[in-house]
Order: C-alpha cells, then structure tokens, then sequence
C-alpha cells in the first residue's frame, strides 16, 4: 500500500518508522513543519516528504494531529484523497470527531475508520518516535458503519507493525473508558505534583512517588483539547474518584480504623482480582 502519515510528531512518526521497519509499504510523509519532514525523510522513517495533493495516490491515510487539526485537514484537503481509500485517526477521543469525519467521508468518497493506538511517552515530537512503540500495544477500531473488508484491512495492518491486538469498539464505549484509564490519571498526576511538598520530593521518593506522578509530564494543549471533548465521561469519573478520597479522607480524619481497613481492603481485592 502507500500509506500518507499525516503529523509527524511522537505517534505519526513511529507508525512511520514502524511501517519503514516491519512492512514493505511505501510511506509519504506530510507535516506542517518541513525541517521535521526532512529529518523523517533523512532517517528513511518515509520514502517522499509529501503535499496534501500526494493523498490522490494513496491507499490509507493515518491522521495524527490535535482532534479537531485531523478535522480541518479533512476539510481542506479531503477533494484529494481518492475514492474507497482507508482514513483513519489516532486521536485520543471519538466522539467529538468521529461523525465529523463520516460526514466528510461522505462528501469526498473515501472510507473512514476511528481507530487509537494506546501507547505513548511522556515526551513529544518526531525526535522520540520510536519503530517499536506499538510493540504488543492494544490498537482500538472505532469502525463508524465501515465495511467489514476495509476494518480487516486495518486491523491486519495494524497487527503487522507490532500490535499485540485489535480491540473493536464504539465512540461511545471508547470515550467512556478512556476517561477512566487515561484521562483520569494524567488528571490525578497533575493534580498530585501540584502539591507544594513536590519540589522537595527528592530523597523521599521511590516507586510510588514516580508510578503517580509520571504522566503529569503532559502535553497541556493537547490533554485540555482532549479532556474538554470528553468533558461527560471524564468529569463522571472525577466525580467518583472525589468521592472515595474523601471516604478515605474522613476516615483518616475521625480515627475509624475499621473503615479505613474496610476501604483500604475493597482497593486490594479490585486489584488482585484482576490478576495484577
């Protein structure tokens, strides 16, 4: 296939540089940036620096900017994409984009697929893509009314750069769950650095220290643009997670060591009856 990779920061450049590695596919890389074209071109992470004109001659289109970037671009360029070929996203919500992008799917003929790579870094760019970021990786398809033929296109090309599975859902399930096992943490870390006692957190710190506050390394652009299009599920689980820190909190308050066991005991349970 030629595959255009659309936004090569940290997510589009790996999939280049994972497509390049484990595929024979030929890969055009476009970018707003040209210096970082360039530099994907120099290190052979894709065979043409690309125009919006390129995408006549391909076969799947990955998207891999901000949300609503993914949308613009559509818009202004979605005349050049040719007919029954692949679009697909890598955003972080659906909902918001998703009908968008149908819509627009209709209007210039291509097939459009939602779909998210759940892997990252903490850090940001085309400088710390890496070939093998996906490696045993879950790859969500949002299939938004495709056709089965053009979803098992995806899903076997997904698999071939290192995904250790395909996981199908809808935009709906997908924000829902994202806001618990993505959203919410970086939330908590952010909030949780935002402690006054952080600064002096060296010497006192180990694992726990840096299992909570990893994530607070964070994209603030990109995050707020996430968290406010998923503004329903995420705040539903604020709301719950509030709620029992404050269990916690009152029972720490009036010394009830039964209820704080209790509490404590119900987290343990969760946890090891989940195997991990």
């Amino acid at each position: 296939m030629n595959i255009a990779v659309i936004g090569l920061g940290i997510i589009g450049g790996s999939f280049c540089k994972a497509i390049k590695k484990y595929t024979d596919h030929y890969v055009i890389g476009i970018n707003r940036t040209q210096s970082t074209a360039q530099k994907a071109l120099d290190e052979n992470a894709i065979d043409e620096i690309g125009t919006p004109q390129s995408l006549e001659k391909a076969d799947l289109v990955i998207l891999c900017m901000y949300p609503q970037a993914d949308v613009e671009f559509i818009e202004q360029n979605g005349r050049f994409i040719k007919k029954n070929a692949i679009v697909t996203d890598a955003a972080g919500t659906k909902r918001a984009i998703c009908p968008q992008l149908v819509e627009l799917s209709k209007k210039f003929g291509f097939v459009f697929i939602g779909s998210h790579p759940m892997a990252g870094k903490e850090k940001n760019g085309f400088d710390v893509s890496d070939a093998d970021l996906y490696k045993g990786a879950s790859y969500i398809v949002v299939p938004c009314g495709a056709e089965q033929k053009y979803i098992d296109v995806l899903s076997e090309f997904a698999l071939s750069l290192g995904f250790g599975q395909v996981k199908i859902s809808t935009p709906e399930e997908h924000d829902r769950m994202i806001a618990f096992t993505s959203q919410l943490p970086h939330v908590l870390a952010c909030a949780y650095v935002l402690s006054p006692s952080c600064p002096n957190h060296k010497g006192f710190s180990a694992g726990s220290y840096r299992d909570v506050s990893r994530v607070a390394n964070i994209n603030s652009k990109l995050w707020s643009e996430l968290f406010l299009e998923n503004k329903e599920p995420l705040v539903k689980e604020l709301d719950i997670l509030i709620e029992n820190i404050t269990k916690v909190s009152n029972a720490i308050k009036s010394e009830d060591i039964e209820k704080l066991t209790d509490l404590l005991e119900q987290g343990h349970k969760v946890k090891t009856a989940l195997g991990e």
